[in-house]
């Protein structure tokens, strides 16, 4: 039975990278992924129906986190985006040059993930590029960039990835030294990658044709305060965890009730007519829920291998076949552009006790960049490309076959930066 649960993982994983020549939603695959795995894990398991479905309660509810972030950020990115807010930003990049605005993204991605997060920055800067670029070819390839750029910007920062958050809390590493460790390395995994896709790009930039719409009708205050109002929410959700120590979709949902709050206040003063499309009511029915529905189908269908323990058997497995730390964490890494990385993770922080590895051993450091920038060699790897694919449509396999390559290069570029200066100085 548990060979059937794989079985099925991997023909819907197949189906879900296949989803253009077969002509059939994700989403749907997803769904049934999802149905099917847990289904026969319910039969199979020794824990019997009752255990699995509080397993099925716990798994549902870590989903359900992200779930309810996702939404919150793409309501507050899409009304910001609907006040003309990223004009803010827009207004300042002044490249002519594709290469110019290829390193001016990727720097922004690079920091800006390393405050919110790599998911929330990837949906924050699609919506930028979709207000800077007309071809909808180079939006995707600067698309599959922020994906890159955004992993290894939030692989330094104890909140910039969800994997990196979790070795925080569990004390395998501390905020300074996780900073001081990886930022060179995560550095390089986003320019190496820049410096190649350099020599791809040619030509200039060609912004989208001017057309008359709502946003254009905002003052300039309006459109400043909404973009400072939703950038702010967005940064509040780290501090909030951290001053409070609940979870990030409670600080989310605040922020949204905040913002949705000033923008009743902003516009309370007009016509209905005037200001209905910049509400929050309408900004929720324009967001993709097809991706979110689809989030929720894979985070659930890779909880079951969790669950029934496939995926810790696979990193024991790799401890006893490679037994050299670096090698497996290499290769874990490599793993999880494939299935989630919070599991993978998940599982090595219990496969090394603290007593034996100490906080900020390498195994630590290392696990944080490999698990952190590895997801970016597939769009399904990470939650930045989950979230790129369904705001710009990216193919699965355009991806493998345009920005794979420069992932992989850039990642394992990292790991010998890494490996050098760990060497050099300790």
């Amino acid at each position: 039975m548990m060979t059937m649960i794989a079985v099925i993982f991997v023909l819907c994983y197949a189906a879900i990278a296949l989803e253009h020549p077969l002509r059939i939603n994700k989403s749907a695959i997803a769904l049934i992924a999802a149905g099917l795995m847990w289904s026969l894990y319910s039969f199979a398991s020794p824990l019997g129906v009752h255990g699995v479905s509080e397993q099925l309660s716990e798994k549902l509810a870590e989903t359900a986190a992200i779930i309810f972030f996702l939404i919150c950020a793409m309501t507050i990115v899409e009304v910001t985006d609907s006040h003309g807010g990223f004009e803010v930003i827009t207004s300042r990049i002044k490249a002519t040059k594709l290469t110019s605005l290829l390193w001016i993204i990727g720097f922004i991605s690079f920091f800006l993930s390393a405050i919110l997060d790599n998911m929330t920055t990837t949906i924050v800067m699609v919506a930028l590029v979709k207000r800077l670029l007309k071809e909808r070819n180079q939006r995707i390839f600067f698309a599959g960039i922020i994906v890159i750029a955004a992993n290894a910007g939030g692989a330094w920062t104890p909140i910039g990835d969800v994997t990196t958050t979790m070795l925080w809390i569990g004390g395998q590493i501390t905020t300074g030294n996780i900073m001081k460790g990886l930022f060179i390395a995560s550095m390089v995994n986003m320019v190496v990658p820049l410096i190649i896709a350099s020599f791809m790009l040619k030509g200039s930039v060609v912004p989208p044709e001017k057309t008359e719409n709502s946003r254009d009708k905002n003052t300039q205050f309006e459109k400043n305060l909404m973009f400072f109002m939703g950038m702010g929410c967005l940064i509040f959700v780290p501090v909030f965890k951290a001053v409070t120590g609940l979870p990030p979709y409670l600080g989310i949902l605040l922020s949204l009730g905040v913002l949705w709050l000033v923008g009743e206040l902003l516009h309370r003063n007009k016509r209905v007519e005037d200001f209905e499309h910049l509400t929050l009511a309408r900004a929720l029915k324009r967001i993709d829920m097809a991706s979110v529905v689809f989030f929720i189908g894979i985070l659930l269908a890779v909880a079951t291998l969790s669950a029934n323990g496939m995926l810790p058997a696979l990193a024991k497995w790799l401890d006893v076949k490679l037994g050299n730390q670096s090698l497996i964490v290499i290769v874990i890494g490599l793993v999880s552009a494939v299935v989630d990385n919070i599991p993978l993770v998940a599982a090595s922080m219990g496969m090394y006790p603290l007593k034996d590895f100490p906080a900020d051993s390498f195994i630590w450091e290392f696990m944080a960049y490999c698990a952190g920038t590895g997801g970016s060699i597939l769009i399904i790897g990470s939650a930045a490309g989950v979230a790129a694919m369904g705001l710009e449509k990216i193919e699965f396999f355009w991806y493998a076959r345009r920005i794979g390559p420069l992932a992989l290069i850039g990642y394992f570029s990292g790991v010998a930066a890494y490996i050098v200066q760990y060497n050099l100085f300790h």
